[in-house]
């Protein structure tokens, strides 16, 4: 297992083979008090996590010598959990789920505005330092470690895929409290709008949590709270 860095680090290893894309982003960032590296390949993006581990890393999927999702899946296989931000052309629902899924925690759709890109990183920086404060939410046997990314009940670990378990923490965070499809929308899935084919995504979601996480005789820890959303709690009926 890869040991965490220092989520407070500013180095950032930027993956994109646009040479244009990539010095405007370079050049914008470290104006903005960042120290980025630059990796126009697959390979030369593992060199650099064999050097250093950054805080956060900014991946393009379209690269010469391979797609970014199966690269990033490797990535989170090997033990690297610094916060890893998409940026592609692909913008499709189908992708961002598919992002999400295989370990990203943010999707950036092209073209974008610097602007967005910039707050995005703080706050994915903010979040990794705040999950480092908070390393495990427990509600009732069910236990969660943000850090750690695993999850378990009665001390049973539970198989969740990334999407799974970034629902649960959420409803976890907001425990005993409805967790509107909008908030799940823009805190897991990255999208502002909700539209009708994510409803049925989260529906899902929820439907996989419940199979997994329920216990025959045991309490019934996911609520549906009709006309708002879902609820983590305790004593659910």
């Amino acid at each position: 297992m890869v040991e965490s860095t220092d989520k407070r680090s500013n180095q950032l290893l930027l993956v994109e083979d646009d040479p244009h894309v990539a010095s405007s982003l370079v050049h914008g960032l470290r104006e903005e008090g960042f120290a980025v590296g630059a990796a126009a390949c697959l390979a030369e993006a593992d060199r650099r996590l064999a050097q250093e581990t950054p805080a956060l890393v900014i991946l393009d999927l379209n690269l010469p010598d391979g797609d970014g999702r199966t690269w990033l899946r490797q990535v989170r296989q090997r033990g690297f959990r610094m916060p890893v931000i998409i940026l592609t052309a692909r913008a499709t629902l189908l992708d961002r789920v598919a992002g999400l899924e295989d370990g990203a925690d943010d999707y950036v759709v092209k073209p974008f505005a610097f602007a967005e890109l910039l707050a995005r990183v703080r706050t994915r920086l903010r979040s990794a330092v705040q999950q480092l404060e908070t390393d495990v939410l427990r509600v009732a046997d069910l236990e969660i470690d943000r850090v750690n990314r695993w999850a378990r009940r009665s001390g049973q670990l539970l198989q969740l895929t990334a999407c799974e378990f970034d629902v649960l923490v959420l409803l976890a965070k907001w425990s005993g409290q409805p967790v509107s499809r909008d908030l799940l929308a823009d805190e897991v899935w990255k999208i502002n709008r909700r539209v009708t084919p994510l409803d049925k995504v989260i529906n899902v979601h929820i439907s996989h949590l419940r199979e997994k996480i329920e216990r025959p005789g045991a309490a019934r820890l996911i609520r549906t709270v009709r006309g708002v959303g879902f609820m983590l709690a305790g004593d659910a009926p």
